[in-house]
């Protein structure tokens, strides 16, 4: 179908929009030419899957100036870019929401989260964009703080049109291609282009928003050897015999066929459970709490991406809440005082984890047994000298035997 022919998409306003976004916001230019679009008359406006899909209704870029058409382009590739729909999934998950209303609320949500600070500078905000304003909440935040802020109802009536396709929510659209259609990016792609955009932002510092640069901090984080010893030390800890295996009887062992009218549990494997405790002490710095941070998330993707399995416990001298782990972002690491991780670990152990990693410096007393489950330490460095202006010769214990170390940072352990 050609552009001249009646309801054919406009390609060349199209494209002539994208153009537009891309000098306005050139950090972004790499991912709004990577989107491939896909002429849909299902789709209200524009829509994006996680395979970097675009869908466009011909309607929509027939009524729409290119001005406001470069704002849907740089609003869609957003969602993308910030894992909205990874994230969607996770939130339902953990919070056991289900229904096209909760994936509704999952995308004003993060519209809003986009739309806080996307527009100016050369980029108009459509008169129709959801902005936390509208909403009566407060710009900054991130997706999941925006959820629990406004439930549908009367007054968002007017936002059921709104869909950004299951790349901003994680809910798969009849209309969208899927995993096997043509045109979509492979996984090892979409990372590739995450990390030039990140790269962009970086390289320019001051020429993005706030929410871009936060981002970018997330994203640009080269790997480096000690986070693959610490994968590997993880790995090795929960692959160990006896670690989560549990007797049930949901299948019979094989054994009660020799013992009529007994039935007899069998052992079964079950995901492995990990909490994390994070030194949260003074003699940590902010930088070292930031790593930390990153670190939770490489932990999860060494456990295969199950963050119900990963709690996040804070601790100095005494052991803050244990919180479950939904995402990195919204982590809240409470301390500052002196340390004493015999706290945190037992704190951690009524977890009944498989396993726990301790990210600290060091500086702290350590329990006097062994722990029931396997045991990882991250050690921030610390270089050499008094550790105690009042007791020149003082130098922390180090790490127990029991406990596997590996120094962050460096690329031993």
């Amino acid at each position: 179908m050609t552009a001249d022919a009646p309801g054919a998409l406009d390609l060349g306003k199209l494209f002539a929009a994208r153009l537009h976004a891309a000098r306005v916001r050139p950090y972004l230019a790499t991912a709004l030419f990577a989107l491939r679009p896909v002429e849909s008359r299902e789709v209200p406006t524009m829509g994006v899957d996680r395979y970097w899909r675009c869908y466009v209704s011909p309607a929509f870029v027939d009524r729409t100036p290119v001005a406001d058409l470069a704002a849907v382009w740089v609003h869609e590739v957003a969602h993308l870019l910030r894992d909205h729909h990874g994230r969607s999934e996770r939130f339902a998950r953990e919070h056991q929401l289900t229904g096209p209303a909760e994936r509704l609320r999952m995308n004003i949500a993060a519209d809003c989260e986009i739309n806080d600070d996307v527009f100016g500078d050369g980029l108009v905000c459509p008169e129709d964009a959801v902005t936390p304003g509208k909403l009566g909440l407060p710009a900054g935040w991130l997706m999941e703080d925006y959820l629990p802020g406004f439930r549908l109802g009367p007054r968002l009536e007017r936002l059921a049109w709104l869909d950004c396709g299951s790349g901003a929510d994680g809910l798969d659209r009849g209309w969208e291609l899927g995993p096997d259609g043509a045109h979509g990016l492979s996984e090892q792609e979409r990372d590739a282009v995450r990390f030039r955009v990140a790269q962009g932002i970086k390289g320019s510092p001051g020429s993005a928003p706030r929410g871009w640069r936060r981002w970018a901090e997330e994203v640009f984080h080269p790997p480096q050897p000690w986070r693959q010893l610490l994968g590997s030390a993880l790995r090795s800890a929960m692959s160990a015999p006896g670690v989560g295996e549990d007797y049930s009887y949901g299948r019979p062992a094989r054994r009660s066929a020799g013992l009529p009218g007994v039935v007899l549990p069998s052992l079964r494997r079950r995901p492995p459970r990990v909490c994390v405790v994070i030194d949260t002490s003074g003699s940590v710095s902010d930088a070292e709490l930031g790593s930390a941070l990153l670190e939770v998330a490489a932990i999860c993707r060494a456990v295969g991406g199950r963050r119900d399995l990963v709690t996040v416990l804070s601790c100095d001298a005494a052991a803050k809440t244990v919180q479950p782990l939904c995402r990195e972002e919204g982590i809240e690491l409470v301390g500052g005082g002196g340390t004493d991780l015999r706290t945190g670990f037992a704190r951690a152990l009524r977890t009944r984890p498989d396993a726990v990693v301790v990210l600290t410096d060091g500086q702290t007393p350590w329990p006097a047994e062994r722990p029931s489950c396997r045991t990882v330490v991250g050690l921030f460095p610390r270089s050499g000298g008094s550790y105690d202006e009042d007791d020149p010769d003082y130098r922390p214990d180090t790490p127990p035997a029991w406990a596997r170390v590996v120094t962050i940072g460096s690329g031993g352990s």
